[in-house]
C-alpha cells in the first residue's frame, strides 16, 4: 500500500503554505492527508471506477441507476449549473482523483483547469494522466492567486473542510466568508460557482462532530445552511438550492455494500481497525441522511457585480 507522504515530506510542494492569512481557521494539510493515508488502491475498492468520493445524482425513478451513472450525472450537473461547458478556465477546489477536471477538458471542452488539492495521494494520482489540459496544485485555496479570473468555479466536498471544529457560528462564518471572499476575486464579473457541501440539520452537534472530527476527518466540522448563507451575502447571489439527503443515503448505502463485499482485500491493505472505522463511518452517515440529521446541500451561486 502506497503511503500519502507526510506534510514535512511535501513542503517544498506547498507553496505559500505556512503563510495562511490569519483569518484561514479551516483544517490543516496534514488533517487533510491523515484522510487519504489509507491509499488509493483502498478507496478504488469501493467507490466507481471514476474514483468520485462524493453524493451521487441518481435518478429517482430508475431503481436500477448504477453508481457510476450516477457519478457522472453530478459531475454533468455541476459543470451546466456553473456554466462552465466549452469555457476557457475553469476553478476545482477540491480535487477529489480528478473525475471533475477530467469531466470537463474531456467531455465539455474547457480549455484548461486548475484544479487544488491538500493530499499528496490526489495530486499523484492526477498527474498520472498526463493531461496538459490539467493544472493540478497541491495549494490551498486561500493561496492561490491566479493571473486573471476564472469563467467558472466548481467545489465539490470540500466545504466541510474549511472550518474547524470547535469554532462558534461567529467564527465559522467569518472562515466560510473568507473562502466566498476568495471565490469573489478569483470570478470573473456575473460568472458563475457550483457547491455541493454536507451540512448539520437536526444532528446532535456534539455526538456527530466528536466521531467525525476524531476518527474520519479530524479538524474538519459542518457548516449550518444559515452560516452559508450569512456567509455569501454581498458576495454571492444564490440562485439554486437543493437537499438532496435521499441522494447521498443511497450512495453510502451502494460504497458501504462495496466495501463489505471487498472487505478481506480492504484489511490487506489498510487494516482491520482501519476497514472497521470506515464501515461505522459509512453506515452512521447514511443513517444520518436517512432521518435528516443531515442534508446535502447543492447551490449554485451568481457572482454579486455589486459589491462594494
Amino acid at each position: 500500500m502506497k503511503k500519502a507522504n507526510s506534510l514535512k515530506d511535501n513542503v517544498p510542494l506547498l507553496e505559500h503554505r505556512q503563510n495562511y492569512p490569519t483569518n484561514y481557521q479551516g483544517a490543516s494539510a496534514q488533517a487533510i492527508q491523515h484522510h487519504y493515508d489509507a491509499g488509493n488502491e483502498f478507496y478504488q475498492l469501493w467507490l466507481d471506477s471514476t474514483l468520485t468520493y462524493s453524493c451521487a445524482l441518481w435518478d429517482e425513478h430508475d431503481s436500477n441507476d448504477c453508481l457510476e451513472t450516477a457519478q457522472l450525472r453530478k459531475l454533468d450537473y455541476y459543470i451546466e449549473q456553473a456554466r462552465a461547458k466549452a469555457v476557457e478556465r475553469v476553478l476545482e477546489i477540491g480535487s477529489g482523483w480528478g473525475s471533475m477536471a477530467k469531466r470537463l477538458v474531456e467531455v465539455h471542452d474547457v480549455k484548461q483547469v486548475t484544479t487544488l488539492t491538500l493530499s499528496q495521494a490526489q495530486l499523484d494520482w492526477i498527474q498520472s494522466f498526463n493531461n496538459p489540459q490539467i493544472d493540478i496544485r497541491l495549494e490551498n485555496w486561500c493561496d492561490h492567486c491566479p493571473p486573471e479570473p476564472y469563467d467558472a468555479i466548481i467545489s465539490v466536498a470540500a466545504f466541510e473542510a474549511f472550518a474547524k471544529l470547535g469554532l462558534s457560528e461567529t467564527e465559522k462564518i467569518e472562515a466560510y466568508r473568507c473562502f466566498f471572499e476568495k471565490c469573489h476575486q478569483c470570478l470573473k464579473a456575473g460568472r458563475w460557482m457550483s457547491l455541493q457541501t454536507i451540512i448539520y440539520e437536526n444532528a446532535n452537534v456534539e455526538t456527530f462532530s466528536k466521531f467525525m472530527g476524531e476518527e474520519i476527518f479530524p479538524e474538519s466540522d459542518l457548516p449550518h445552511l444559515s452560516e452559508i448563507a450569512k456567509a455569501t451575502q454581498g458576495l454571492f447571489e444564490i440562485i439554486v438550492m437543493r437537499n438532496d439527503r435521499q441522494h447521498y443515503e443511497r450512495t453510502l448505502k451502494v460504497w458501504l455494500k462495496n466495501l463489505k463485499e471487498n472487505r478481506s482485500k480492504a484489511i490487506e491493505l489498510a487494516g482491520e481497525n482501519l476497514v472497521s472505522r470506515y464501515e461505522k463511518y459509512l453506515s452512521f452517515c447514511a443513517i444520518g441522511f436517512y432521518t435528516g440529521t443531515m442534508n446535502l446541500s447543492r447551490s449554485i451561486k451568481q457572482l454579486n457585480t455589486a459589491v462594494l
